[in-house]
């Protein structure tokens, strides 16, 4: 590697930081040698944290001549990964300043922040950090490429891609979600339980099962057994038991598909035709006045 912290001068979004990295880069491997990286762009070492409840941290001074990574040794390689990446973020960040202490310590829950933070600084700081971790560890250009092959949408193939990127399969299913053409949900359970789900609210209507509730009986993952480690086949199932459905409209199909994972986890993907909810679309459009359509448009062009 020959790319240094000077090539990155420039850079003041962790959309911007990726895209330069790449530039002088375009020849980086996938998945992304991130510890050899980081050693390019001034970080010292990268050990173990020992501050229990943290899954990473940060070491620097105010000025970030030089810093030094620590994550939860006890964490799958995948999410160590993410967050060395989520890591250097922050240092490379010109915004992201450490506190009096000279530190960033970041819990698990701090990874998982996608949006928020106009009002808390922190917030905006992790929500920062976690775009450019996503975006360096599966660099949009390559990974839309992987994500558009095949079909439909599919776990199996989800797990592929992150088997590719070596991320998570929850990392990788938070980008999928976005690229994917169809519109696509993935929920994490435990136990049962809706722990979290990812969607593009542009193309994926809410979920009406909210988080903390148990799963509906009528899901897939309720009324079949399903073996560890191994996808289910993809099975519609009806629209109501994941989304409102209007009284008296015909929903688009629901497909879905489960993957039981270790210690009760278990993802769930929900997926929608493309081509049924254009339908969808027309047919409300349709029944609109004129001067609704108006609105409409007017309110989707600004």
């Amino acid at each position: 590697m020959k790319i240094s912290r000077i090539d990155l001068a420039d850079a003041a979004s962790p959309e911007r930081l990726v895209i330069d990295i790449f530039k002088h880069e375009p020849d980086l491997a996938i998945p992304v040698p991130i510890e050899e990286l980081c050693l390019r762009l001034d970080i010292l070492e990268i050990v173990p944290l020992t501050t229990a409840g943290y899954e990473g941290g940060l070491l620097t001074t105010a000025d970030k001549f030089n810093g030094t990574i620590l994550y939860n040794e006890a964490s799958p390689r995948q999410r160590r990964r993410f967050t060395i990446a989520h890591e250097l973020g922050h240092f490379l960040m010109p915004s992201h300043l450490p506190s009096a202490e000279g530190r960033f310590l970041c819990r698990l829950k701090d990874m998982m922040e996608l949006k928020g933070g106009e009002a808390d600084r922190r917030l905006r700081m992790e929500v920062e950090a976690n775009r450019f971790a996503s975006q360096l560890l599966m660099p949009p250009p390559r990974f839309r490429v992987d994500v558009a092959i095949g079909k439909d949408p599919d776990i199996r193939q989800l797990s592929s891609i992150a088997t590719k990127y070596d991320v998570s399969k929850e990392a990788a299913g938070r980008a999928y979600v976005r690229f994917r053409e169809e519109p696509v949900a993935l929920v994490v359970t435990q136990n049962g339980k809706i722990l979290r789900d990812y969607r593009d609210p542009l193309k994926f209507p809410n979920l009406t099962a909210p988080r903390g509730t148990l799963v509906s009986d009528h899901s897939l993952l309720r009324r079949r057994k399903h073996e560890l480690g191994a996808a289910s086949d993809i099975d519609e199932t009806d629209a109501g038991v994941w989304t409102h459905v209007e009284r008296g409209r015909k929903p688009a199909p629901l497909y879905e598909q489960v993957l039981l994972q270790r210690d009760g986890f278990a993802l769930i993907m929900l997926s929608r035709d493309a081509e049924a909810d254009r339908d969808d679309e027309e047919d409300e459009e349709a029944e609109l006045t004129a001067a609704q359509r108006l609105r409409r448009r007017l309110s989707s062009d600004r």
